[in-house]
């Protein structure tokens, strides 16, 4: 008996059961074509356990079902002989050898792997197909033993092969045994105590229990003296208690009350026809006798079944049951076994090719085997014990995987979704808890961890050596035991600022990064001295150029649109261009005294003002830089820069940053500089690369940041080129990584994390980002503003010529019809040339209406002259 500890809570446990086919002989064993009148198979268990009792009548119900059908077997009688193995493997080797001796064709059983694998090398060397319905240790494969048939696979670890295949499915899916407990047969309640306290002083909670079903109670009984069926425990049992379930009587509420919140196995069995038929029998055969019902009830119909169907194909081909002597056997001299009883069944081939040919319908599903010779699609039911009974909470399938959907209900498309989507229902573990437990613990009794702290001489704002009773602190401290309380809150360690890089994590488990890193450089700069002309830096000379043609161009503009209508705008020609200067470059500090009352006036104005204030904007941003920032004094512009030259590069002794320069990018060891703390760093950037020193260094984010709060006079060149973090590094496969990975999310997400990031690394005075790259603005940053304005006047200025000329033609007209009249008079020049156009233009608004609703008539004279005798108007 074998029980082995695993870590998670949900998993896929791999074993089989292996099913053997055999059938029985003809009379005497010779050589009749014609049908025989009997054939007889066997039968081989033990009768007084949870299994037998379930099987043996299953047995015979289904030999009595067979002779009664006239469609299978015709003429020809199934008789099965049945052989008690005592749950003996000595006893049972004996039993089926004298039940070899008897001329059966084929048998039923074994229950026990370690009988079946006796009996496999004997039927092999006879020819006898055996169909086990029980035994399933995986290493009884039937490519291996090909007339040991497995009918019923289901995934289940009986047998110590079943422990290795069960650790092999564990590992596709990154789970592993721990530790197997092995239980000795018949095991008094002292030893399986003691046993489990060996296991409980361990750090996982999960157990994975496969005992026989006539003991099995007995481990859970212990436990529960012992308190290990309590809250953070979670206890798998394979098919033996689902078994010892159905095989119990109106139920037993003494064992259900040892295994309340188990999670067990069942085979699925799936509800047809042919299942409520055998019901119905079941129940009439259940009144005289306490019989029950299990899978193991079904497999063994079916078994007997299968023998039929594979019998009725071989005698229909006219096949002939017969025997002769093994000659293997009868040289064996003086020996008093009488081995020379034992035969050879000579169509035991083609028997057993009817057999793996089998296709129908059976009380437990379709029986039909792959290529490999396993049952197709076997699945299990997945039950949580609680209460007084057990509820599904989902199913496994070979194909499927773990599922709320029963398997014959996926289609093809549901099976991909449902691998890759792997669910149960929720599970009611032990201590009447949904919450998922953990799945392990710190063991009390374990040897402590003991993790290693890098202690650094320089940053020591990460970790640092301390006289209090953790001997260290620091920013990865601090992390480092918030987390662990928040995780297991009794585990006592600290740890410190190591990257996660490809190379260690082939060598260890790495947490949730808790602090972004990568590597960057950092070159010398020097502040950019103030001149009497500094103000004239923000804008290149072309942009200046344009500004000032820009302000006066709008000035006019505007002057053209306001001039008829606004009074402001009006006077002497010196007094209206000092007019246009003035609000030309008032405007640029929204300073200007003059309204604007026209409309096109105004928008004009709008859309010049917008423009004012993006360049005042921009003008103060550019200069405040300019003013404030460095210049690298080095020469490097960046990594390609850098590998190019052929200068010295700084590298933090102990960093990674070594081994990425010479390995990543092929940068020669003899350029590189090991230096061990800040000052050095300082020390080695000032003194150059020419003078003994370097022209920049290397190094992870975090430790530039503290660098740079210090020393303002360096900075970093172009963006981190590598992306990493730092975490908290464990032993492969150790619970403790996933555990404080979902602590560091949780601190990140109630802001814990970033406040002890400012408590141990706040306060830069320089900034790690200061990168150079602050310029003169050009033209080309302001195109789009000036082309907007542009379009705005341009806009303005034809719609007010329009109006002009508008206006312009119906004045024409107007003095035209007053020259008809019949009066002396000089006639003026047309109103056509460009002087008097001006002159139009020049006039007030006001006057232009006025003239415009006067209406002439016979007895008005007017006198009109040109233009340039007309008293002058005032302007």
């Amino acid at each position: 008996m074998d029980m082995g500890s695993v870590h998670y809570t949900a998993l896929l446990l791999c074993a089989c059961i292996f099913v053997s086919g055999t059938m029985a002989d003809n009379q005497n064993g010779t050589d009749n074509p014609t049908r025989p009148t009997e054939v007889r198979i066997g039968a081989l268990f033990t009768f007084d356990s949870v299994i037998g009792n379930a099987v043996r009548p299953a047995i015979e119900l289904a030999v009595a079902d067979i002779n009664a059908d006239p469609s299978i077997l015709p003429g020809t009688k199934l008789s099965v002989l049945m052989q008690d193995t005592n749950c003996s493997g000595f006893v049972g080797t004996i039993e089926a050898l004298q039940l070899l001796a008897k001329g059966v064709i084929s048998v039923l059983g074994p229950q026990s792997s370690a009988i079946a694998h006796v009996i496999s090398h004997a039927v092999n060397e006879l020819h006898v197909p055996l169909i086990s319905f029980a035994a399933s240790d995986p290493t009884l494969s039937s490519l291996e033993y090909p007339y040991f048939k497995l009918l019923p696979y289901m995934d289940d670890d009986y047998g110590r092969g079943g422990i290795t295949a069960l650790g092999d499915a564990l590992a596709k899916n990154k789970c592993k045994i721990t530790y197997k407990a092995k239980l000795p047969p018949g095991a008094e309640k002292t030893t399986i105590q003691n046993i489990l306290m060996q296991v409980n002083e361990m750090e996982s909670r999960v157990y994975v229990v496969h005992v026989n079903p006539d003991s099995g109670l007995n481990v859970f009984s212990a436990a529960t003296s012992l308190g290990m069926m309590s809250r953070g425990y979670v206890w798998i049992a394979t098919d033996w208690l689902s078994t010892l379930i159905d095989s119990s009587v109106n139920g037993n509420l003494d064992f259900m009350e040892l295994t309340q919140g188990v999670v067990v196995l069942r085979q699925h069995i799936l509800d047809s026809d042919i299942k409520h038929a055998l019901l119905s029998k079941w129940n009439k055969l259940s009144r005289n006798d306490s019989l029950t019902l299990s899978s193991y009830t079904m497999r063994a119909y079916d078994s007997v079944w299968l023998v039929a169907h594979a019998v009725e194909r071989f005698l229909s081909e006219g096949n002939a049951i017969s025997f002769s002597a093994n000659p293997n056997l009868q040289d064996i001299k003086g020996s008093s076994l009488q081995l020379d009883s034992l035969s050879i069944f000579n169509s035991g081939e083609k028997l057993l090719e009817k057999v793996w040919n089998a296709n129908f319908s059976g009380v437990s599903g379709p029986i039909q085997f792959n290529s490999d010779r396993n049952l197709i699609h076997p699945a299990y039911a997945i039950l949580n014990i609680g209460g007084t009974g057990s509820r599904t909470i989902g199913y496994w399938s070979n194909v499927s995987g773990l599922s709320v959907v029963t398997p014959e209900k996926q289609n093809s498309s549901a099976l991909h979704s449902s691998t890759n989507n792997i669910q149960l229902h929720g599970v009611i573990w032990p201590g009447q808890t949904s919450e998922k437990p953990r799945g392990w613990v710190f063991p009390y009794h374990g040897k402590p961890l003991r993790i290693g702290v890098p202690l650094r001489t320089s940053y020591k704002e990460f970790v640092m050596q301390d006289n209090g009773p953790d001997g260290v602190k620091g920013f990865s401290v601090d992390m480092f035991l918030i987390l662990v309380f928040l995780s297991i809150q009794y585990f006592d360690a600290a740890i410190g600022d190591i990257a996660i890089v490809t190379n260690r994590t082939r060598l260890v488990d790495f947490t949730q990064p808790y602090i972004e890193s990568g590597l960057i450089i950092v070159a010398p700069a020097k502040e950019i001295e103030s001149n009497a002309w500094a103000f004239l830096k923000p804008f290149t000379f072309q942009m200046w150029c344009v500004l000032g043609v820009l302000f006066l161009f709008v000035g006019a503009v505007v002057w053209i649109l306001e001039h008829r209508t606004n009074t402001e705008f009006r006077g002497p020609p010196r007094q209206q261009i000092m007019t246009v200067c003035w609000f030309s470059f008032s405007t640029m500090f929204f300073s200007h005294r003059e309204n604007t009352v026209s409309a096109l006036g105004r928008f004009v104005l709008l859309i010049w003002l917008f423009v004012v204030l993006i360049i005042n904007s921009s003008y103060t941003a550019s200069l405040t830089s300019l003013l404030t920032v460095q210049e690298l004094t080095s020469g490097i512009q960046g990594l390609d820069s850098l590998i190019s030259s052929s200068s010295a590069i700084g590298y933090q002794v102990g960093s990674f940053s070594r081994n990425y320069l010479v390995e990543e990018l092929n940068i020669a060891e003899s350029r590189l500089v090991p230096l061990n703390s800040p000052s050095e760093y300082a020390r080695a950037l000032e003194l150059g690369a020419g003078n003994g020193g370097v022209a920049a260094i290397i190094d992870e984010l975090p430790y530039v940041e503290i660098f740079l709060s210090k020393y303002c006079k360096f900075k970093t060149v172009g963006q981190v080129f590598t992306k990493s973090g730092w975490g908290f590094a464990f032993p492969r496969d150790s619970p403790f990584a996933e555990d404080l990975s979902t602590a560091i999310l949780t601190l990140s997400e109630n802001g814990n994390l970033q406040r002890i990031h400012d408590e141990w690394l706040a306060g830069t005075q320089c900034g790690a980002d200061n990168n150079v790259g602050s310029n003169s603005l050009s033209l080309s940053s302001f195109w789009g503003l000036f082309l907007i304005c542009g379009l705005a006047c341009a806009l303005a200025l034809v719609i007010f010529f329009l109006r002009i000329l508008c206006q312009y033609s119906r004045y024409n007209n107007q003095v035209e019809v007053q020259f008809h009249e019949p009066q002396v008079v000089n006639r003026p020049a047309r109103l056509t040339s460009i002087k008097s156009l001006i002159s139009f233009v020049d006039k007030k608004e006001e006057e232009v209406k006025n003239a415009l609703k006067k209406k002439p008539n016979g007895s008005q004279q007017l006198r009109i002259g040109s233009m340039e005798e007309q008293p002058s108007l005032p302007r």
